[in-house]
């Protein structure tokens, strides 16, 4: 019973932070609804849930950081979380990205135009950090031990190898989850989104502990931002063109060089 009554406050401390996090996924949910209904022009209307999307996703993932640096009672709470939360992500934001590199294979892939990128790109960025400013001002209020505004102010570096090993990590992941985006299309909706959420678990749980595997350069600014202040080129390789890199990768091999291989065997097949 004293045990208990001694694990009681960390319990409440998770509670509040899950509470915090759902609470965020419903009122976006609210405010994508009331978009849809009030708002006309698809450009608006693209860009409101694009910024809805960065915020929800970039706000819930500041809470589940939080939270994996707490002494939690199993070792693989931090990643029961990941996968819960990508699947609720998974849900609700439905048509939008929510990072930059999802933007950028679109617009590689020909789906979708130059401005429409742009436009969303900076809906991305707006998200991102006012995500960050608000989880600032909530982290200010004190509602748990864990939440200080100084956290915010604090460059907390995850990078925990040399830069060529924290690129590679980087750009592997990024390559890794958009091929299972492209590739996953044909699948049904919710066995698709259960086999995302285990890439992400399985890919936050191989690199998490080396460079925080966050394959998503909006994410990455509103995580980091401190860290992108106080030494920007070596976050801007890591975490924006790391990414990128992975993602021309993926479209290099799958647009090009695996057809011109197939098409080399076929043709040397039929001689």
């Amino acid at each position: 019973m004293t045990a208990l009554r001694g694990l009681w406050p960390e319990m409440q401390d998770t509670c509040i932070s899950l509470g915090l996090m759902l609470s965020i996924v419903l009122f976006m949910g609210l405010a994508r609804v009331v978009t849809r209904q009030q708002l006309n022009r698809p450009t608006a209307h693209a860009f409101v849930l694009e910024f809805l999307a960065t915020f929800q996703l970039c706000f819930c993932t500041h809470e589940l950081q939080l939270l994996s640096e707490q002494e939690p009672l199993h070792p693989t709470w931090p990643l029961t979380l990941t996968y819960f939360f990508s699947l609720v992500h998974g849900l609700t934001l439905v048509g939008t990205s929510s990072n930059p590199c999802g933007v950028m294979m679109q617009m590689m892939l020909g789906g979708m135009s130059a401005e429409t990128g742009a436009m969303r790109l900076l809906a991305q960025l707006i998200g991102a950090l006012c995500s960050r400013y608000c989880m600032g001002a909530l982290w200010s209020l004190g509602l748990t031990k864990y939440h200080v505004s100084e956290r915010s102010l604090a460059c907390r570096n995850p990078i925990q190898v040399d830069l060529p090993k924290a690129v590679i990590i980087e750009a592997v992941s990024s390559f890794i989850f958009h091929s299972a985006l492209l590739h996953f299309q044909e699948v049904r909706t919710k066995l698709r989104i259960h086999l995302l959420s285990a890439l992400i678990t399985f890919l936050v749980y191989a690199g998490g502990s080396l460079t925080g595997a966050v394959f998503n350069p909006a994410l990455a600014l509103s995580l980091h931002f401190k860290c992108f202040d106080e030494a920007f080129l070596q976050f801007f390789i890591v975490y924006w063109l790391a990414p990128s890199l992975g993602i021309l990768l993926m479209i290099l091999m799958f647009s090009f060089f695996l057809p011109w291989l197939y098409n080399n065997h076929t043709i040397n097949k039929k001689e």
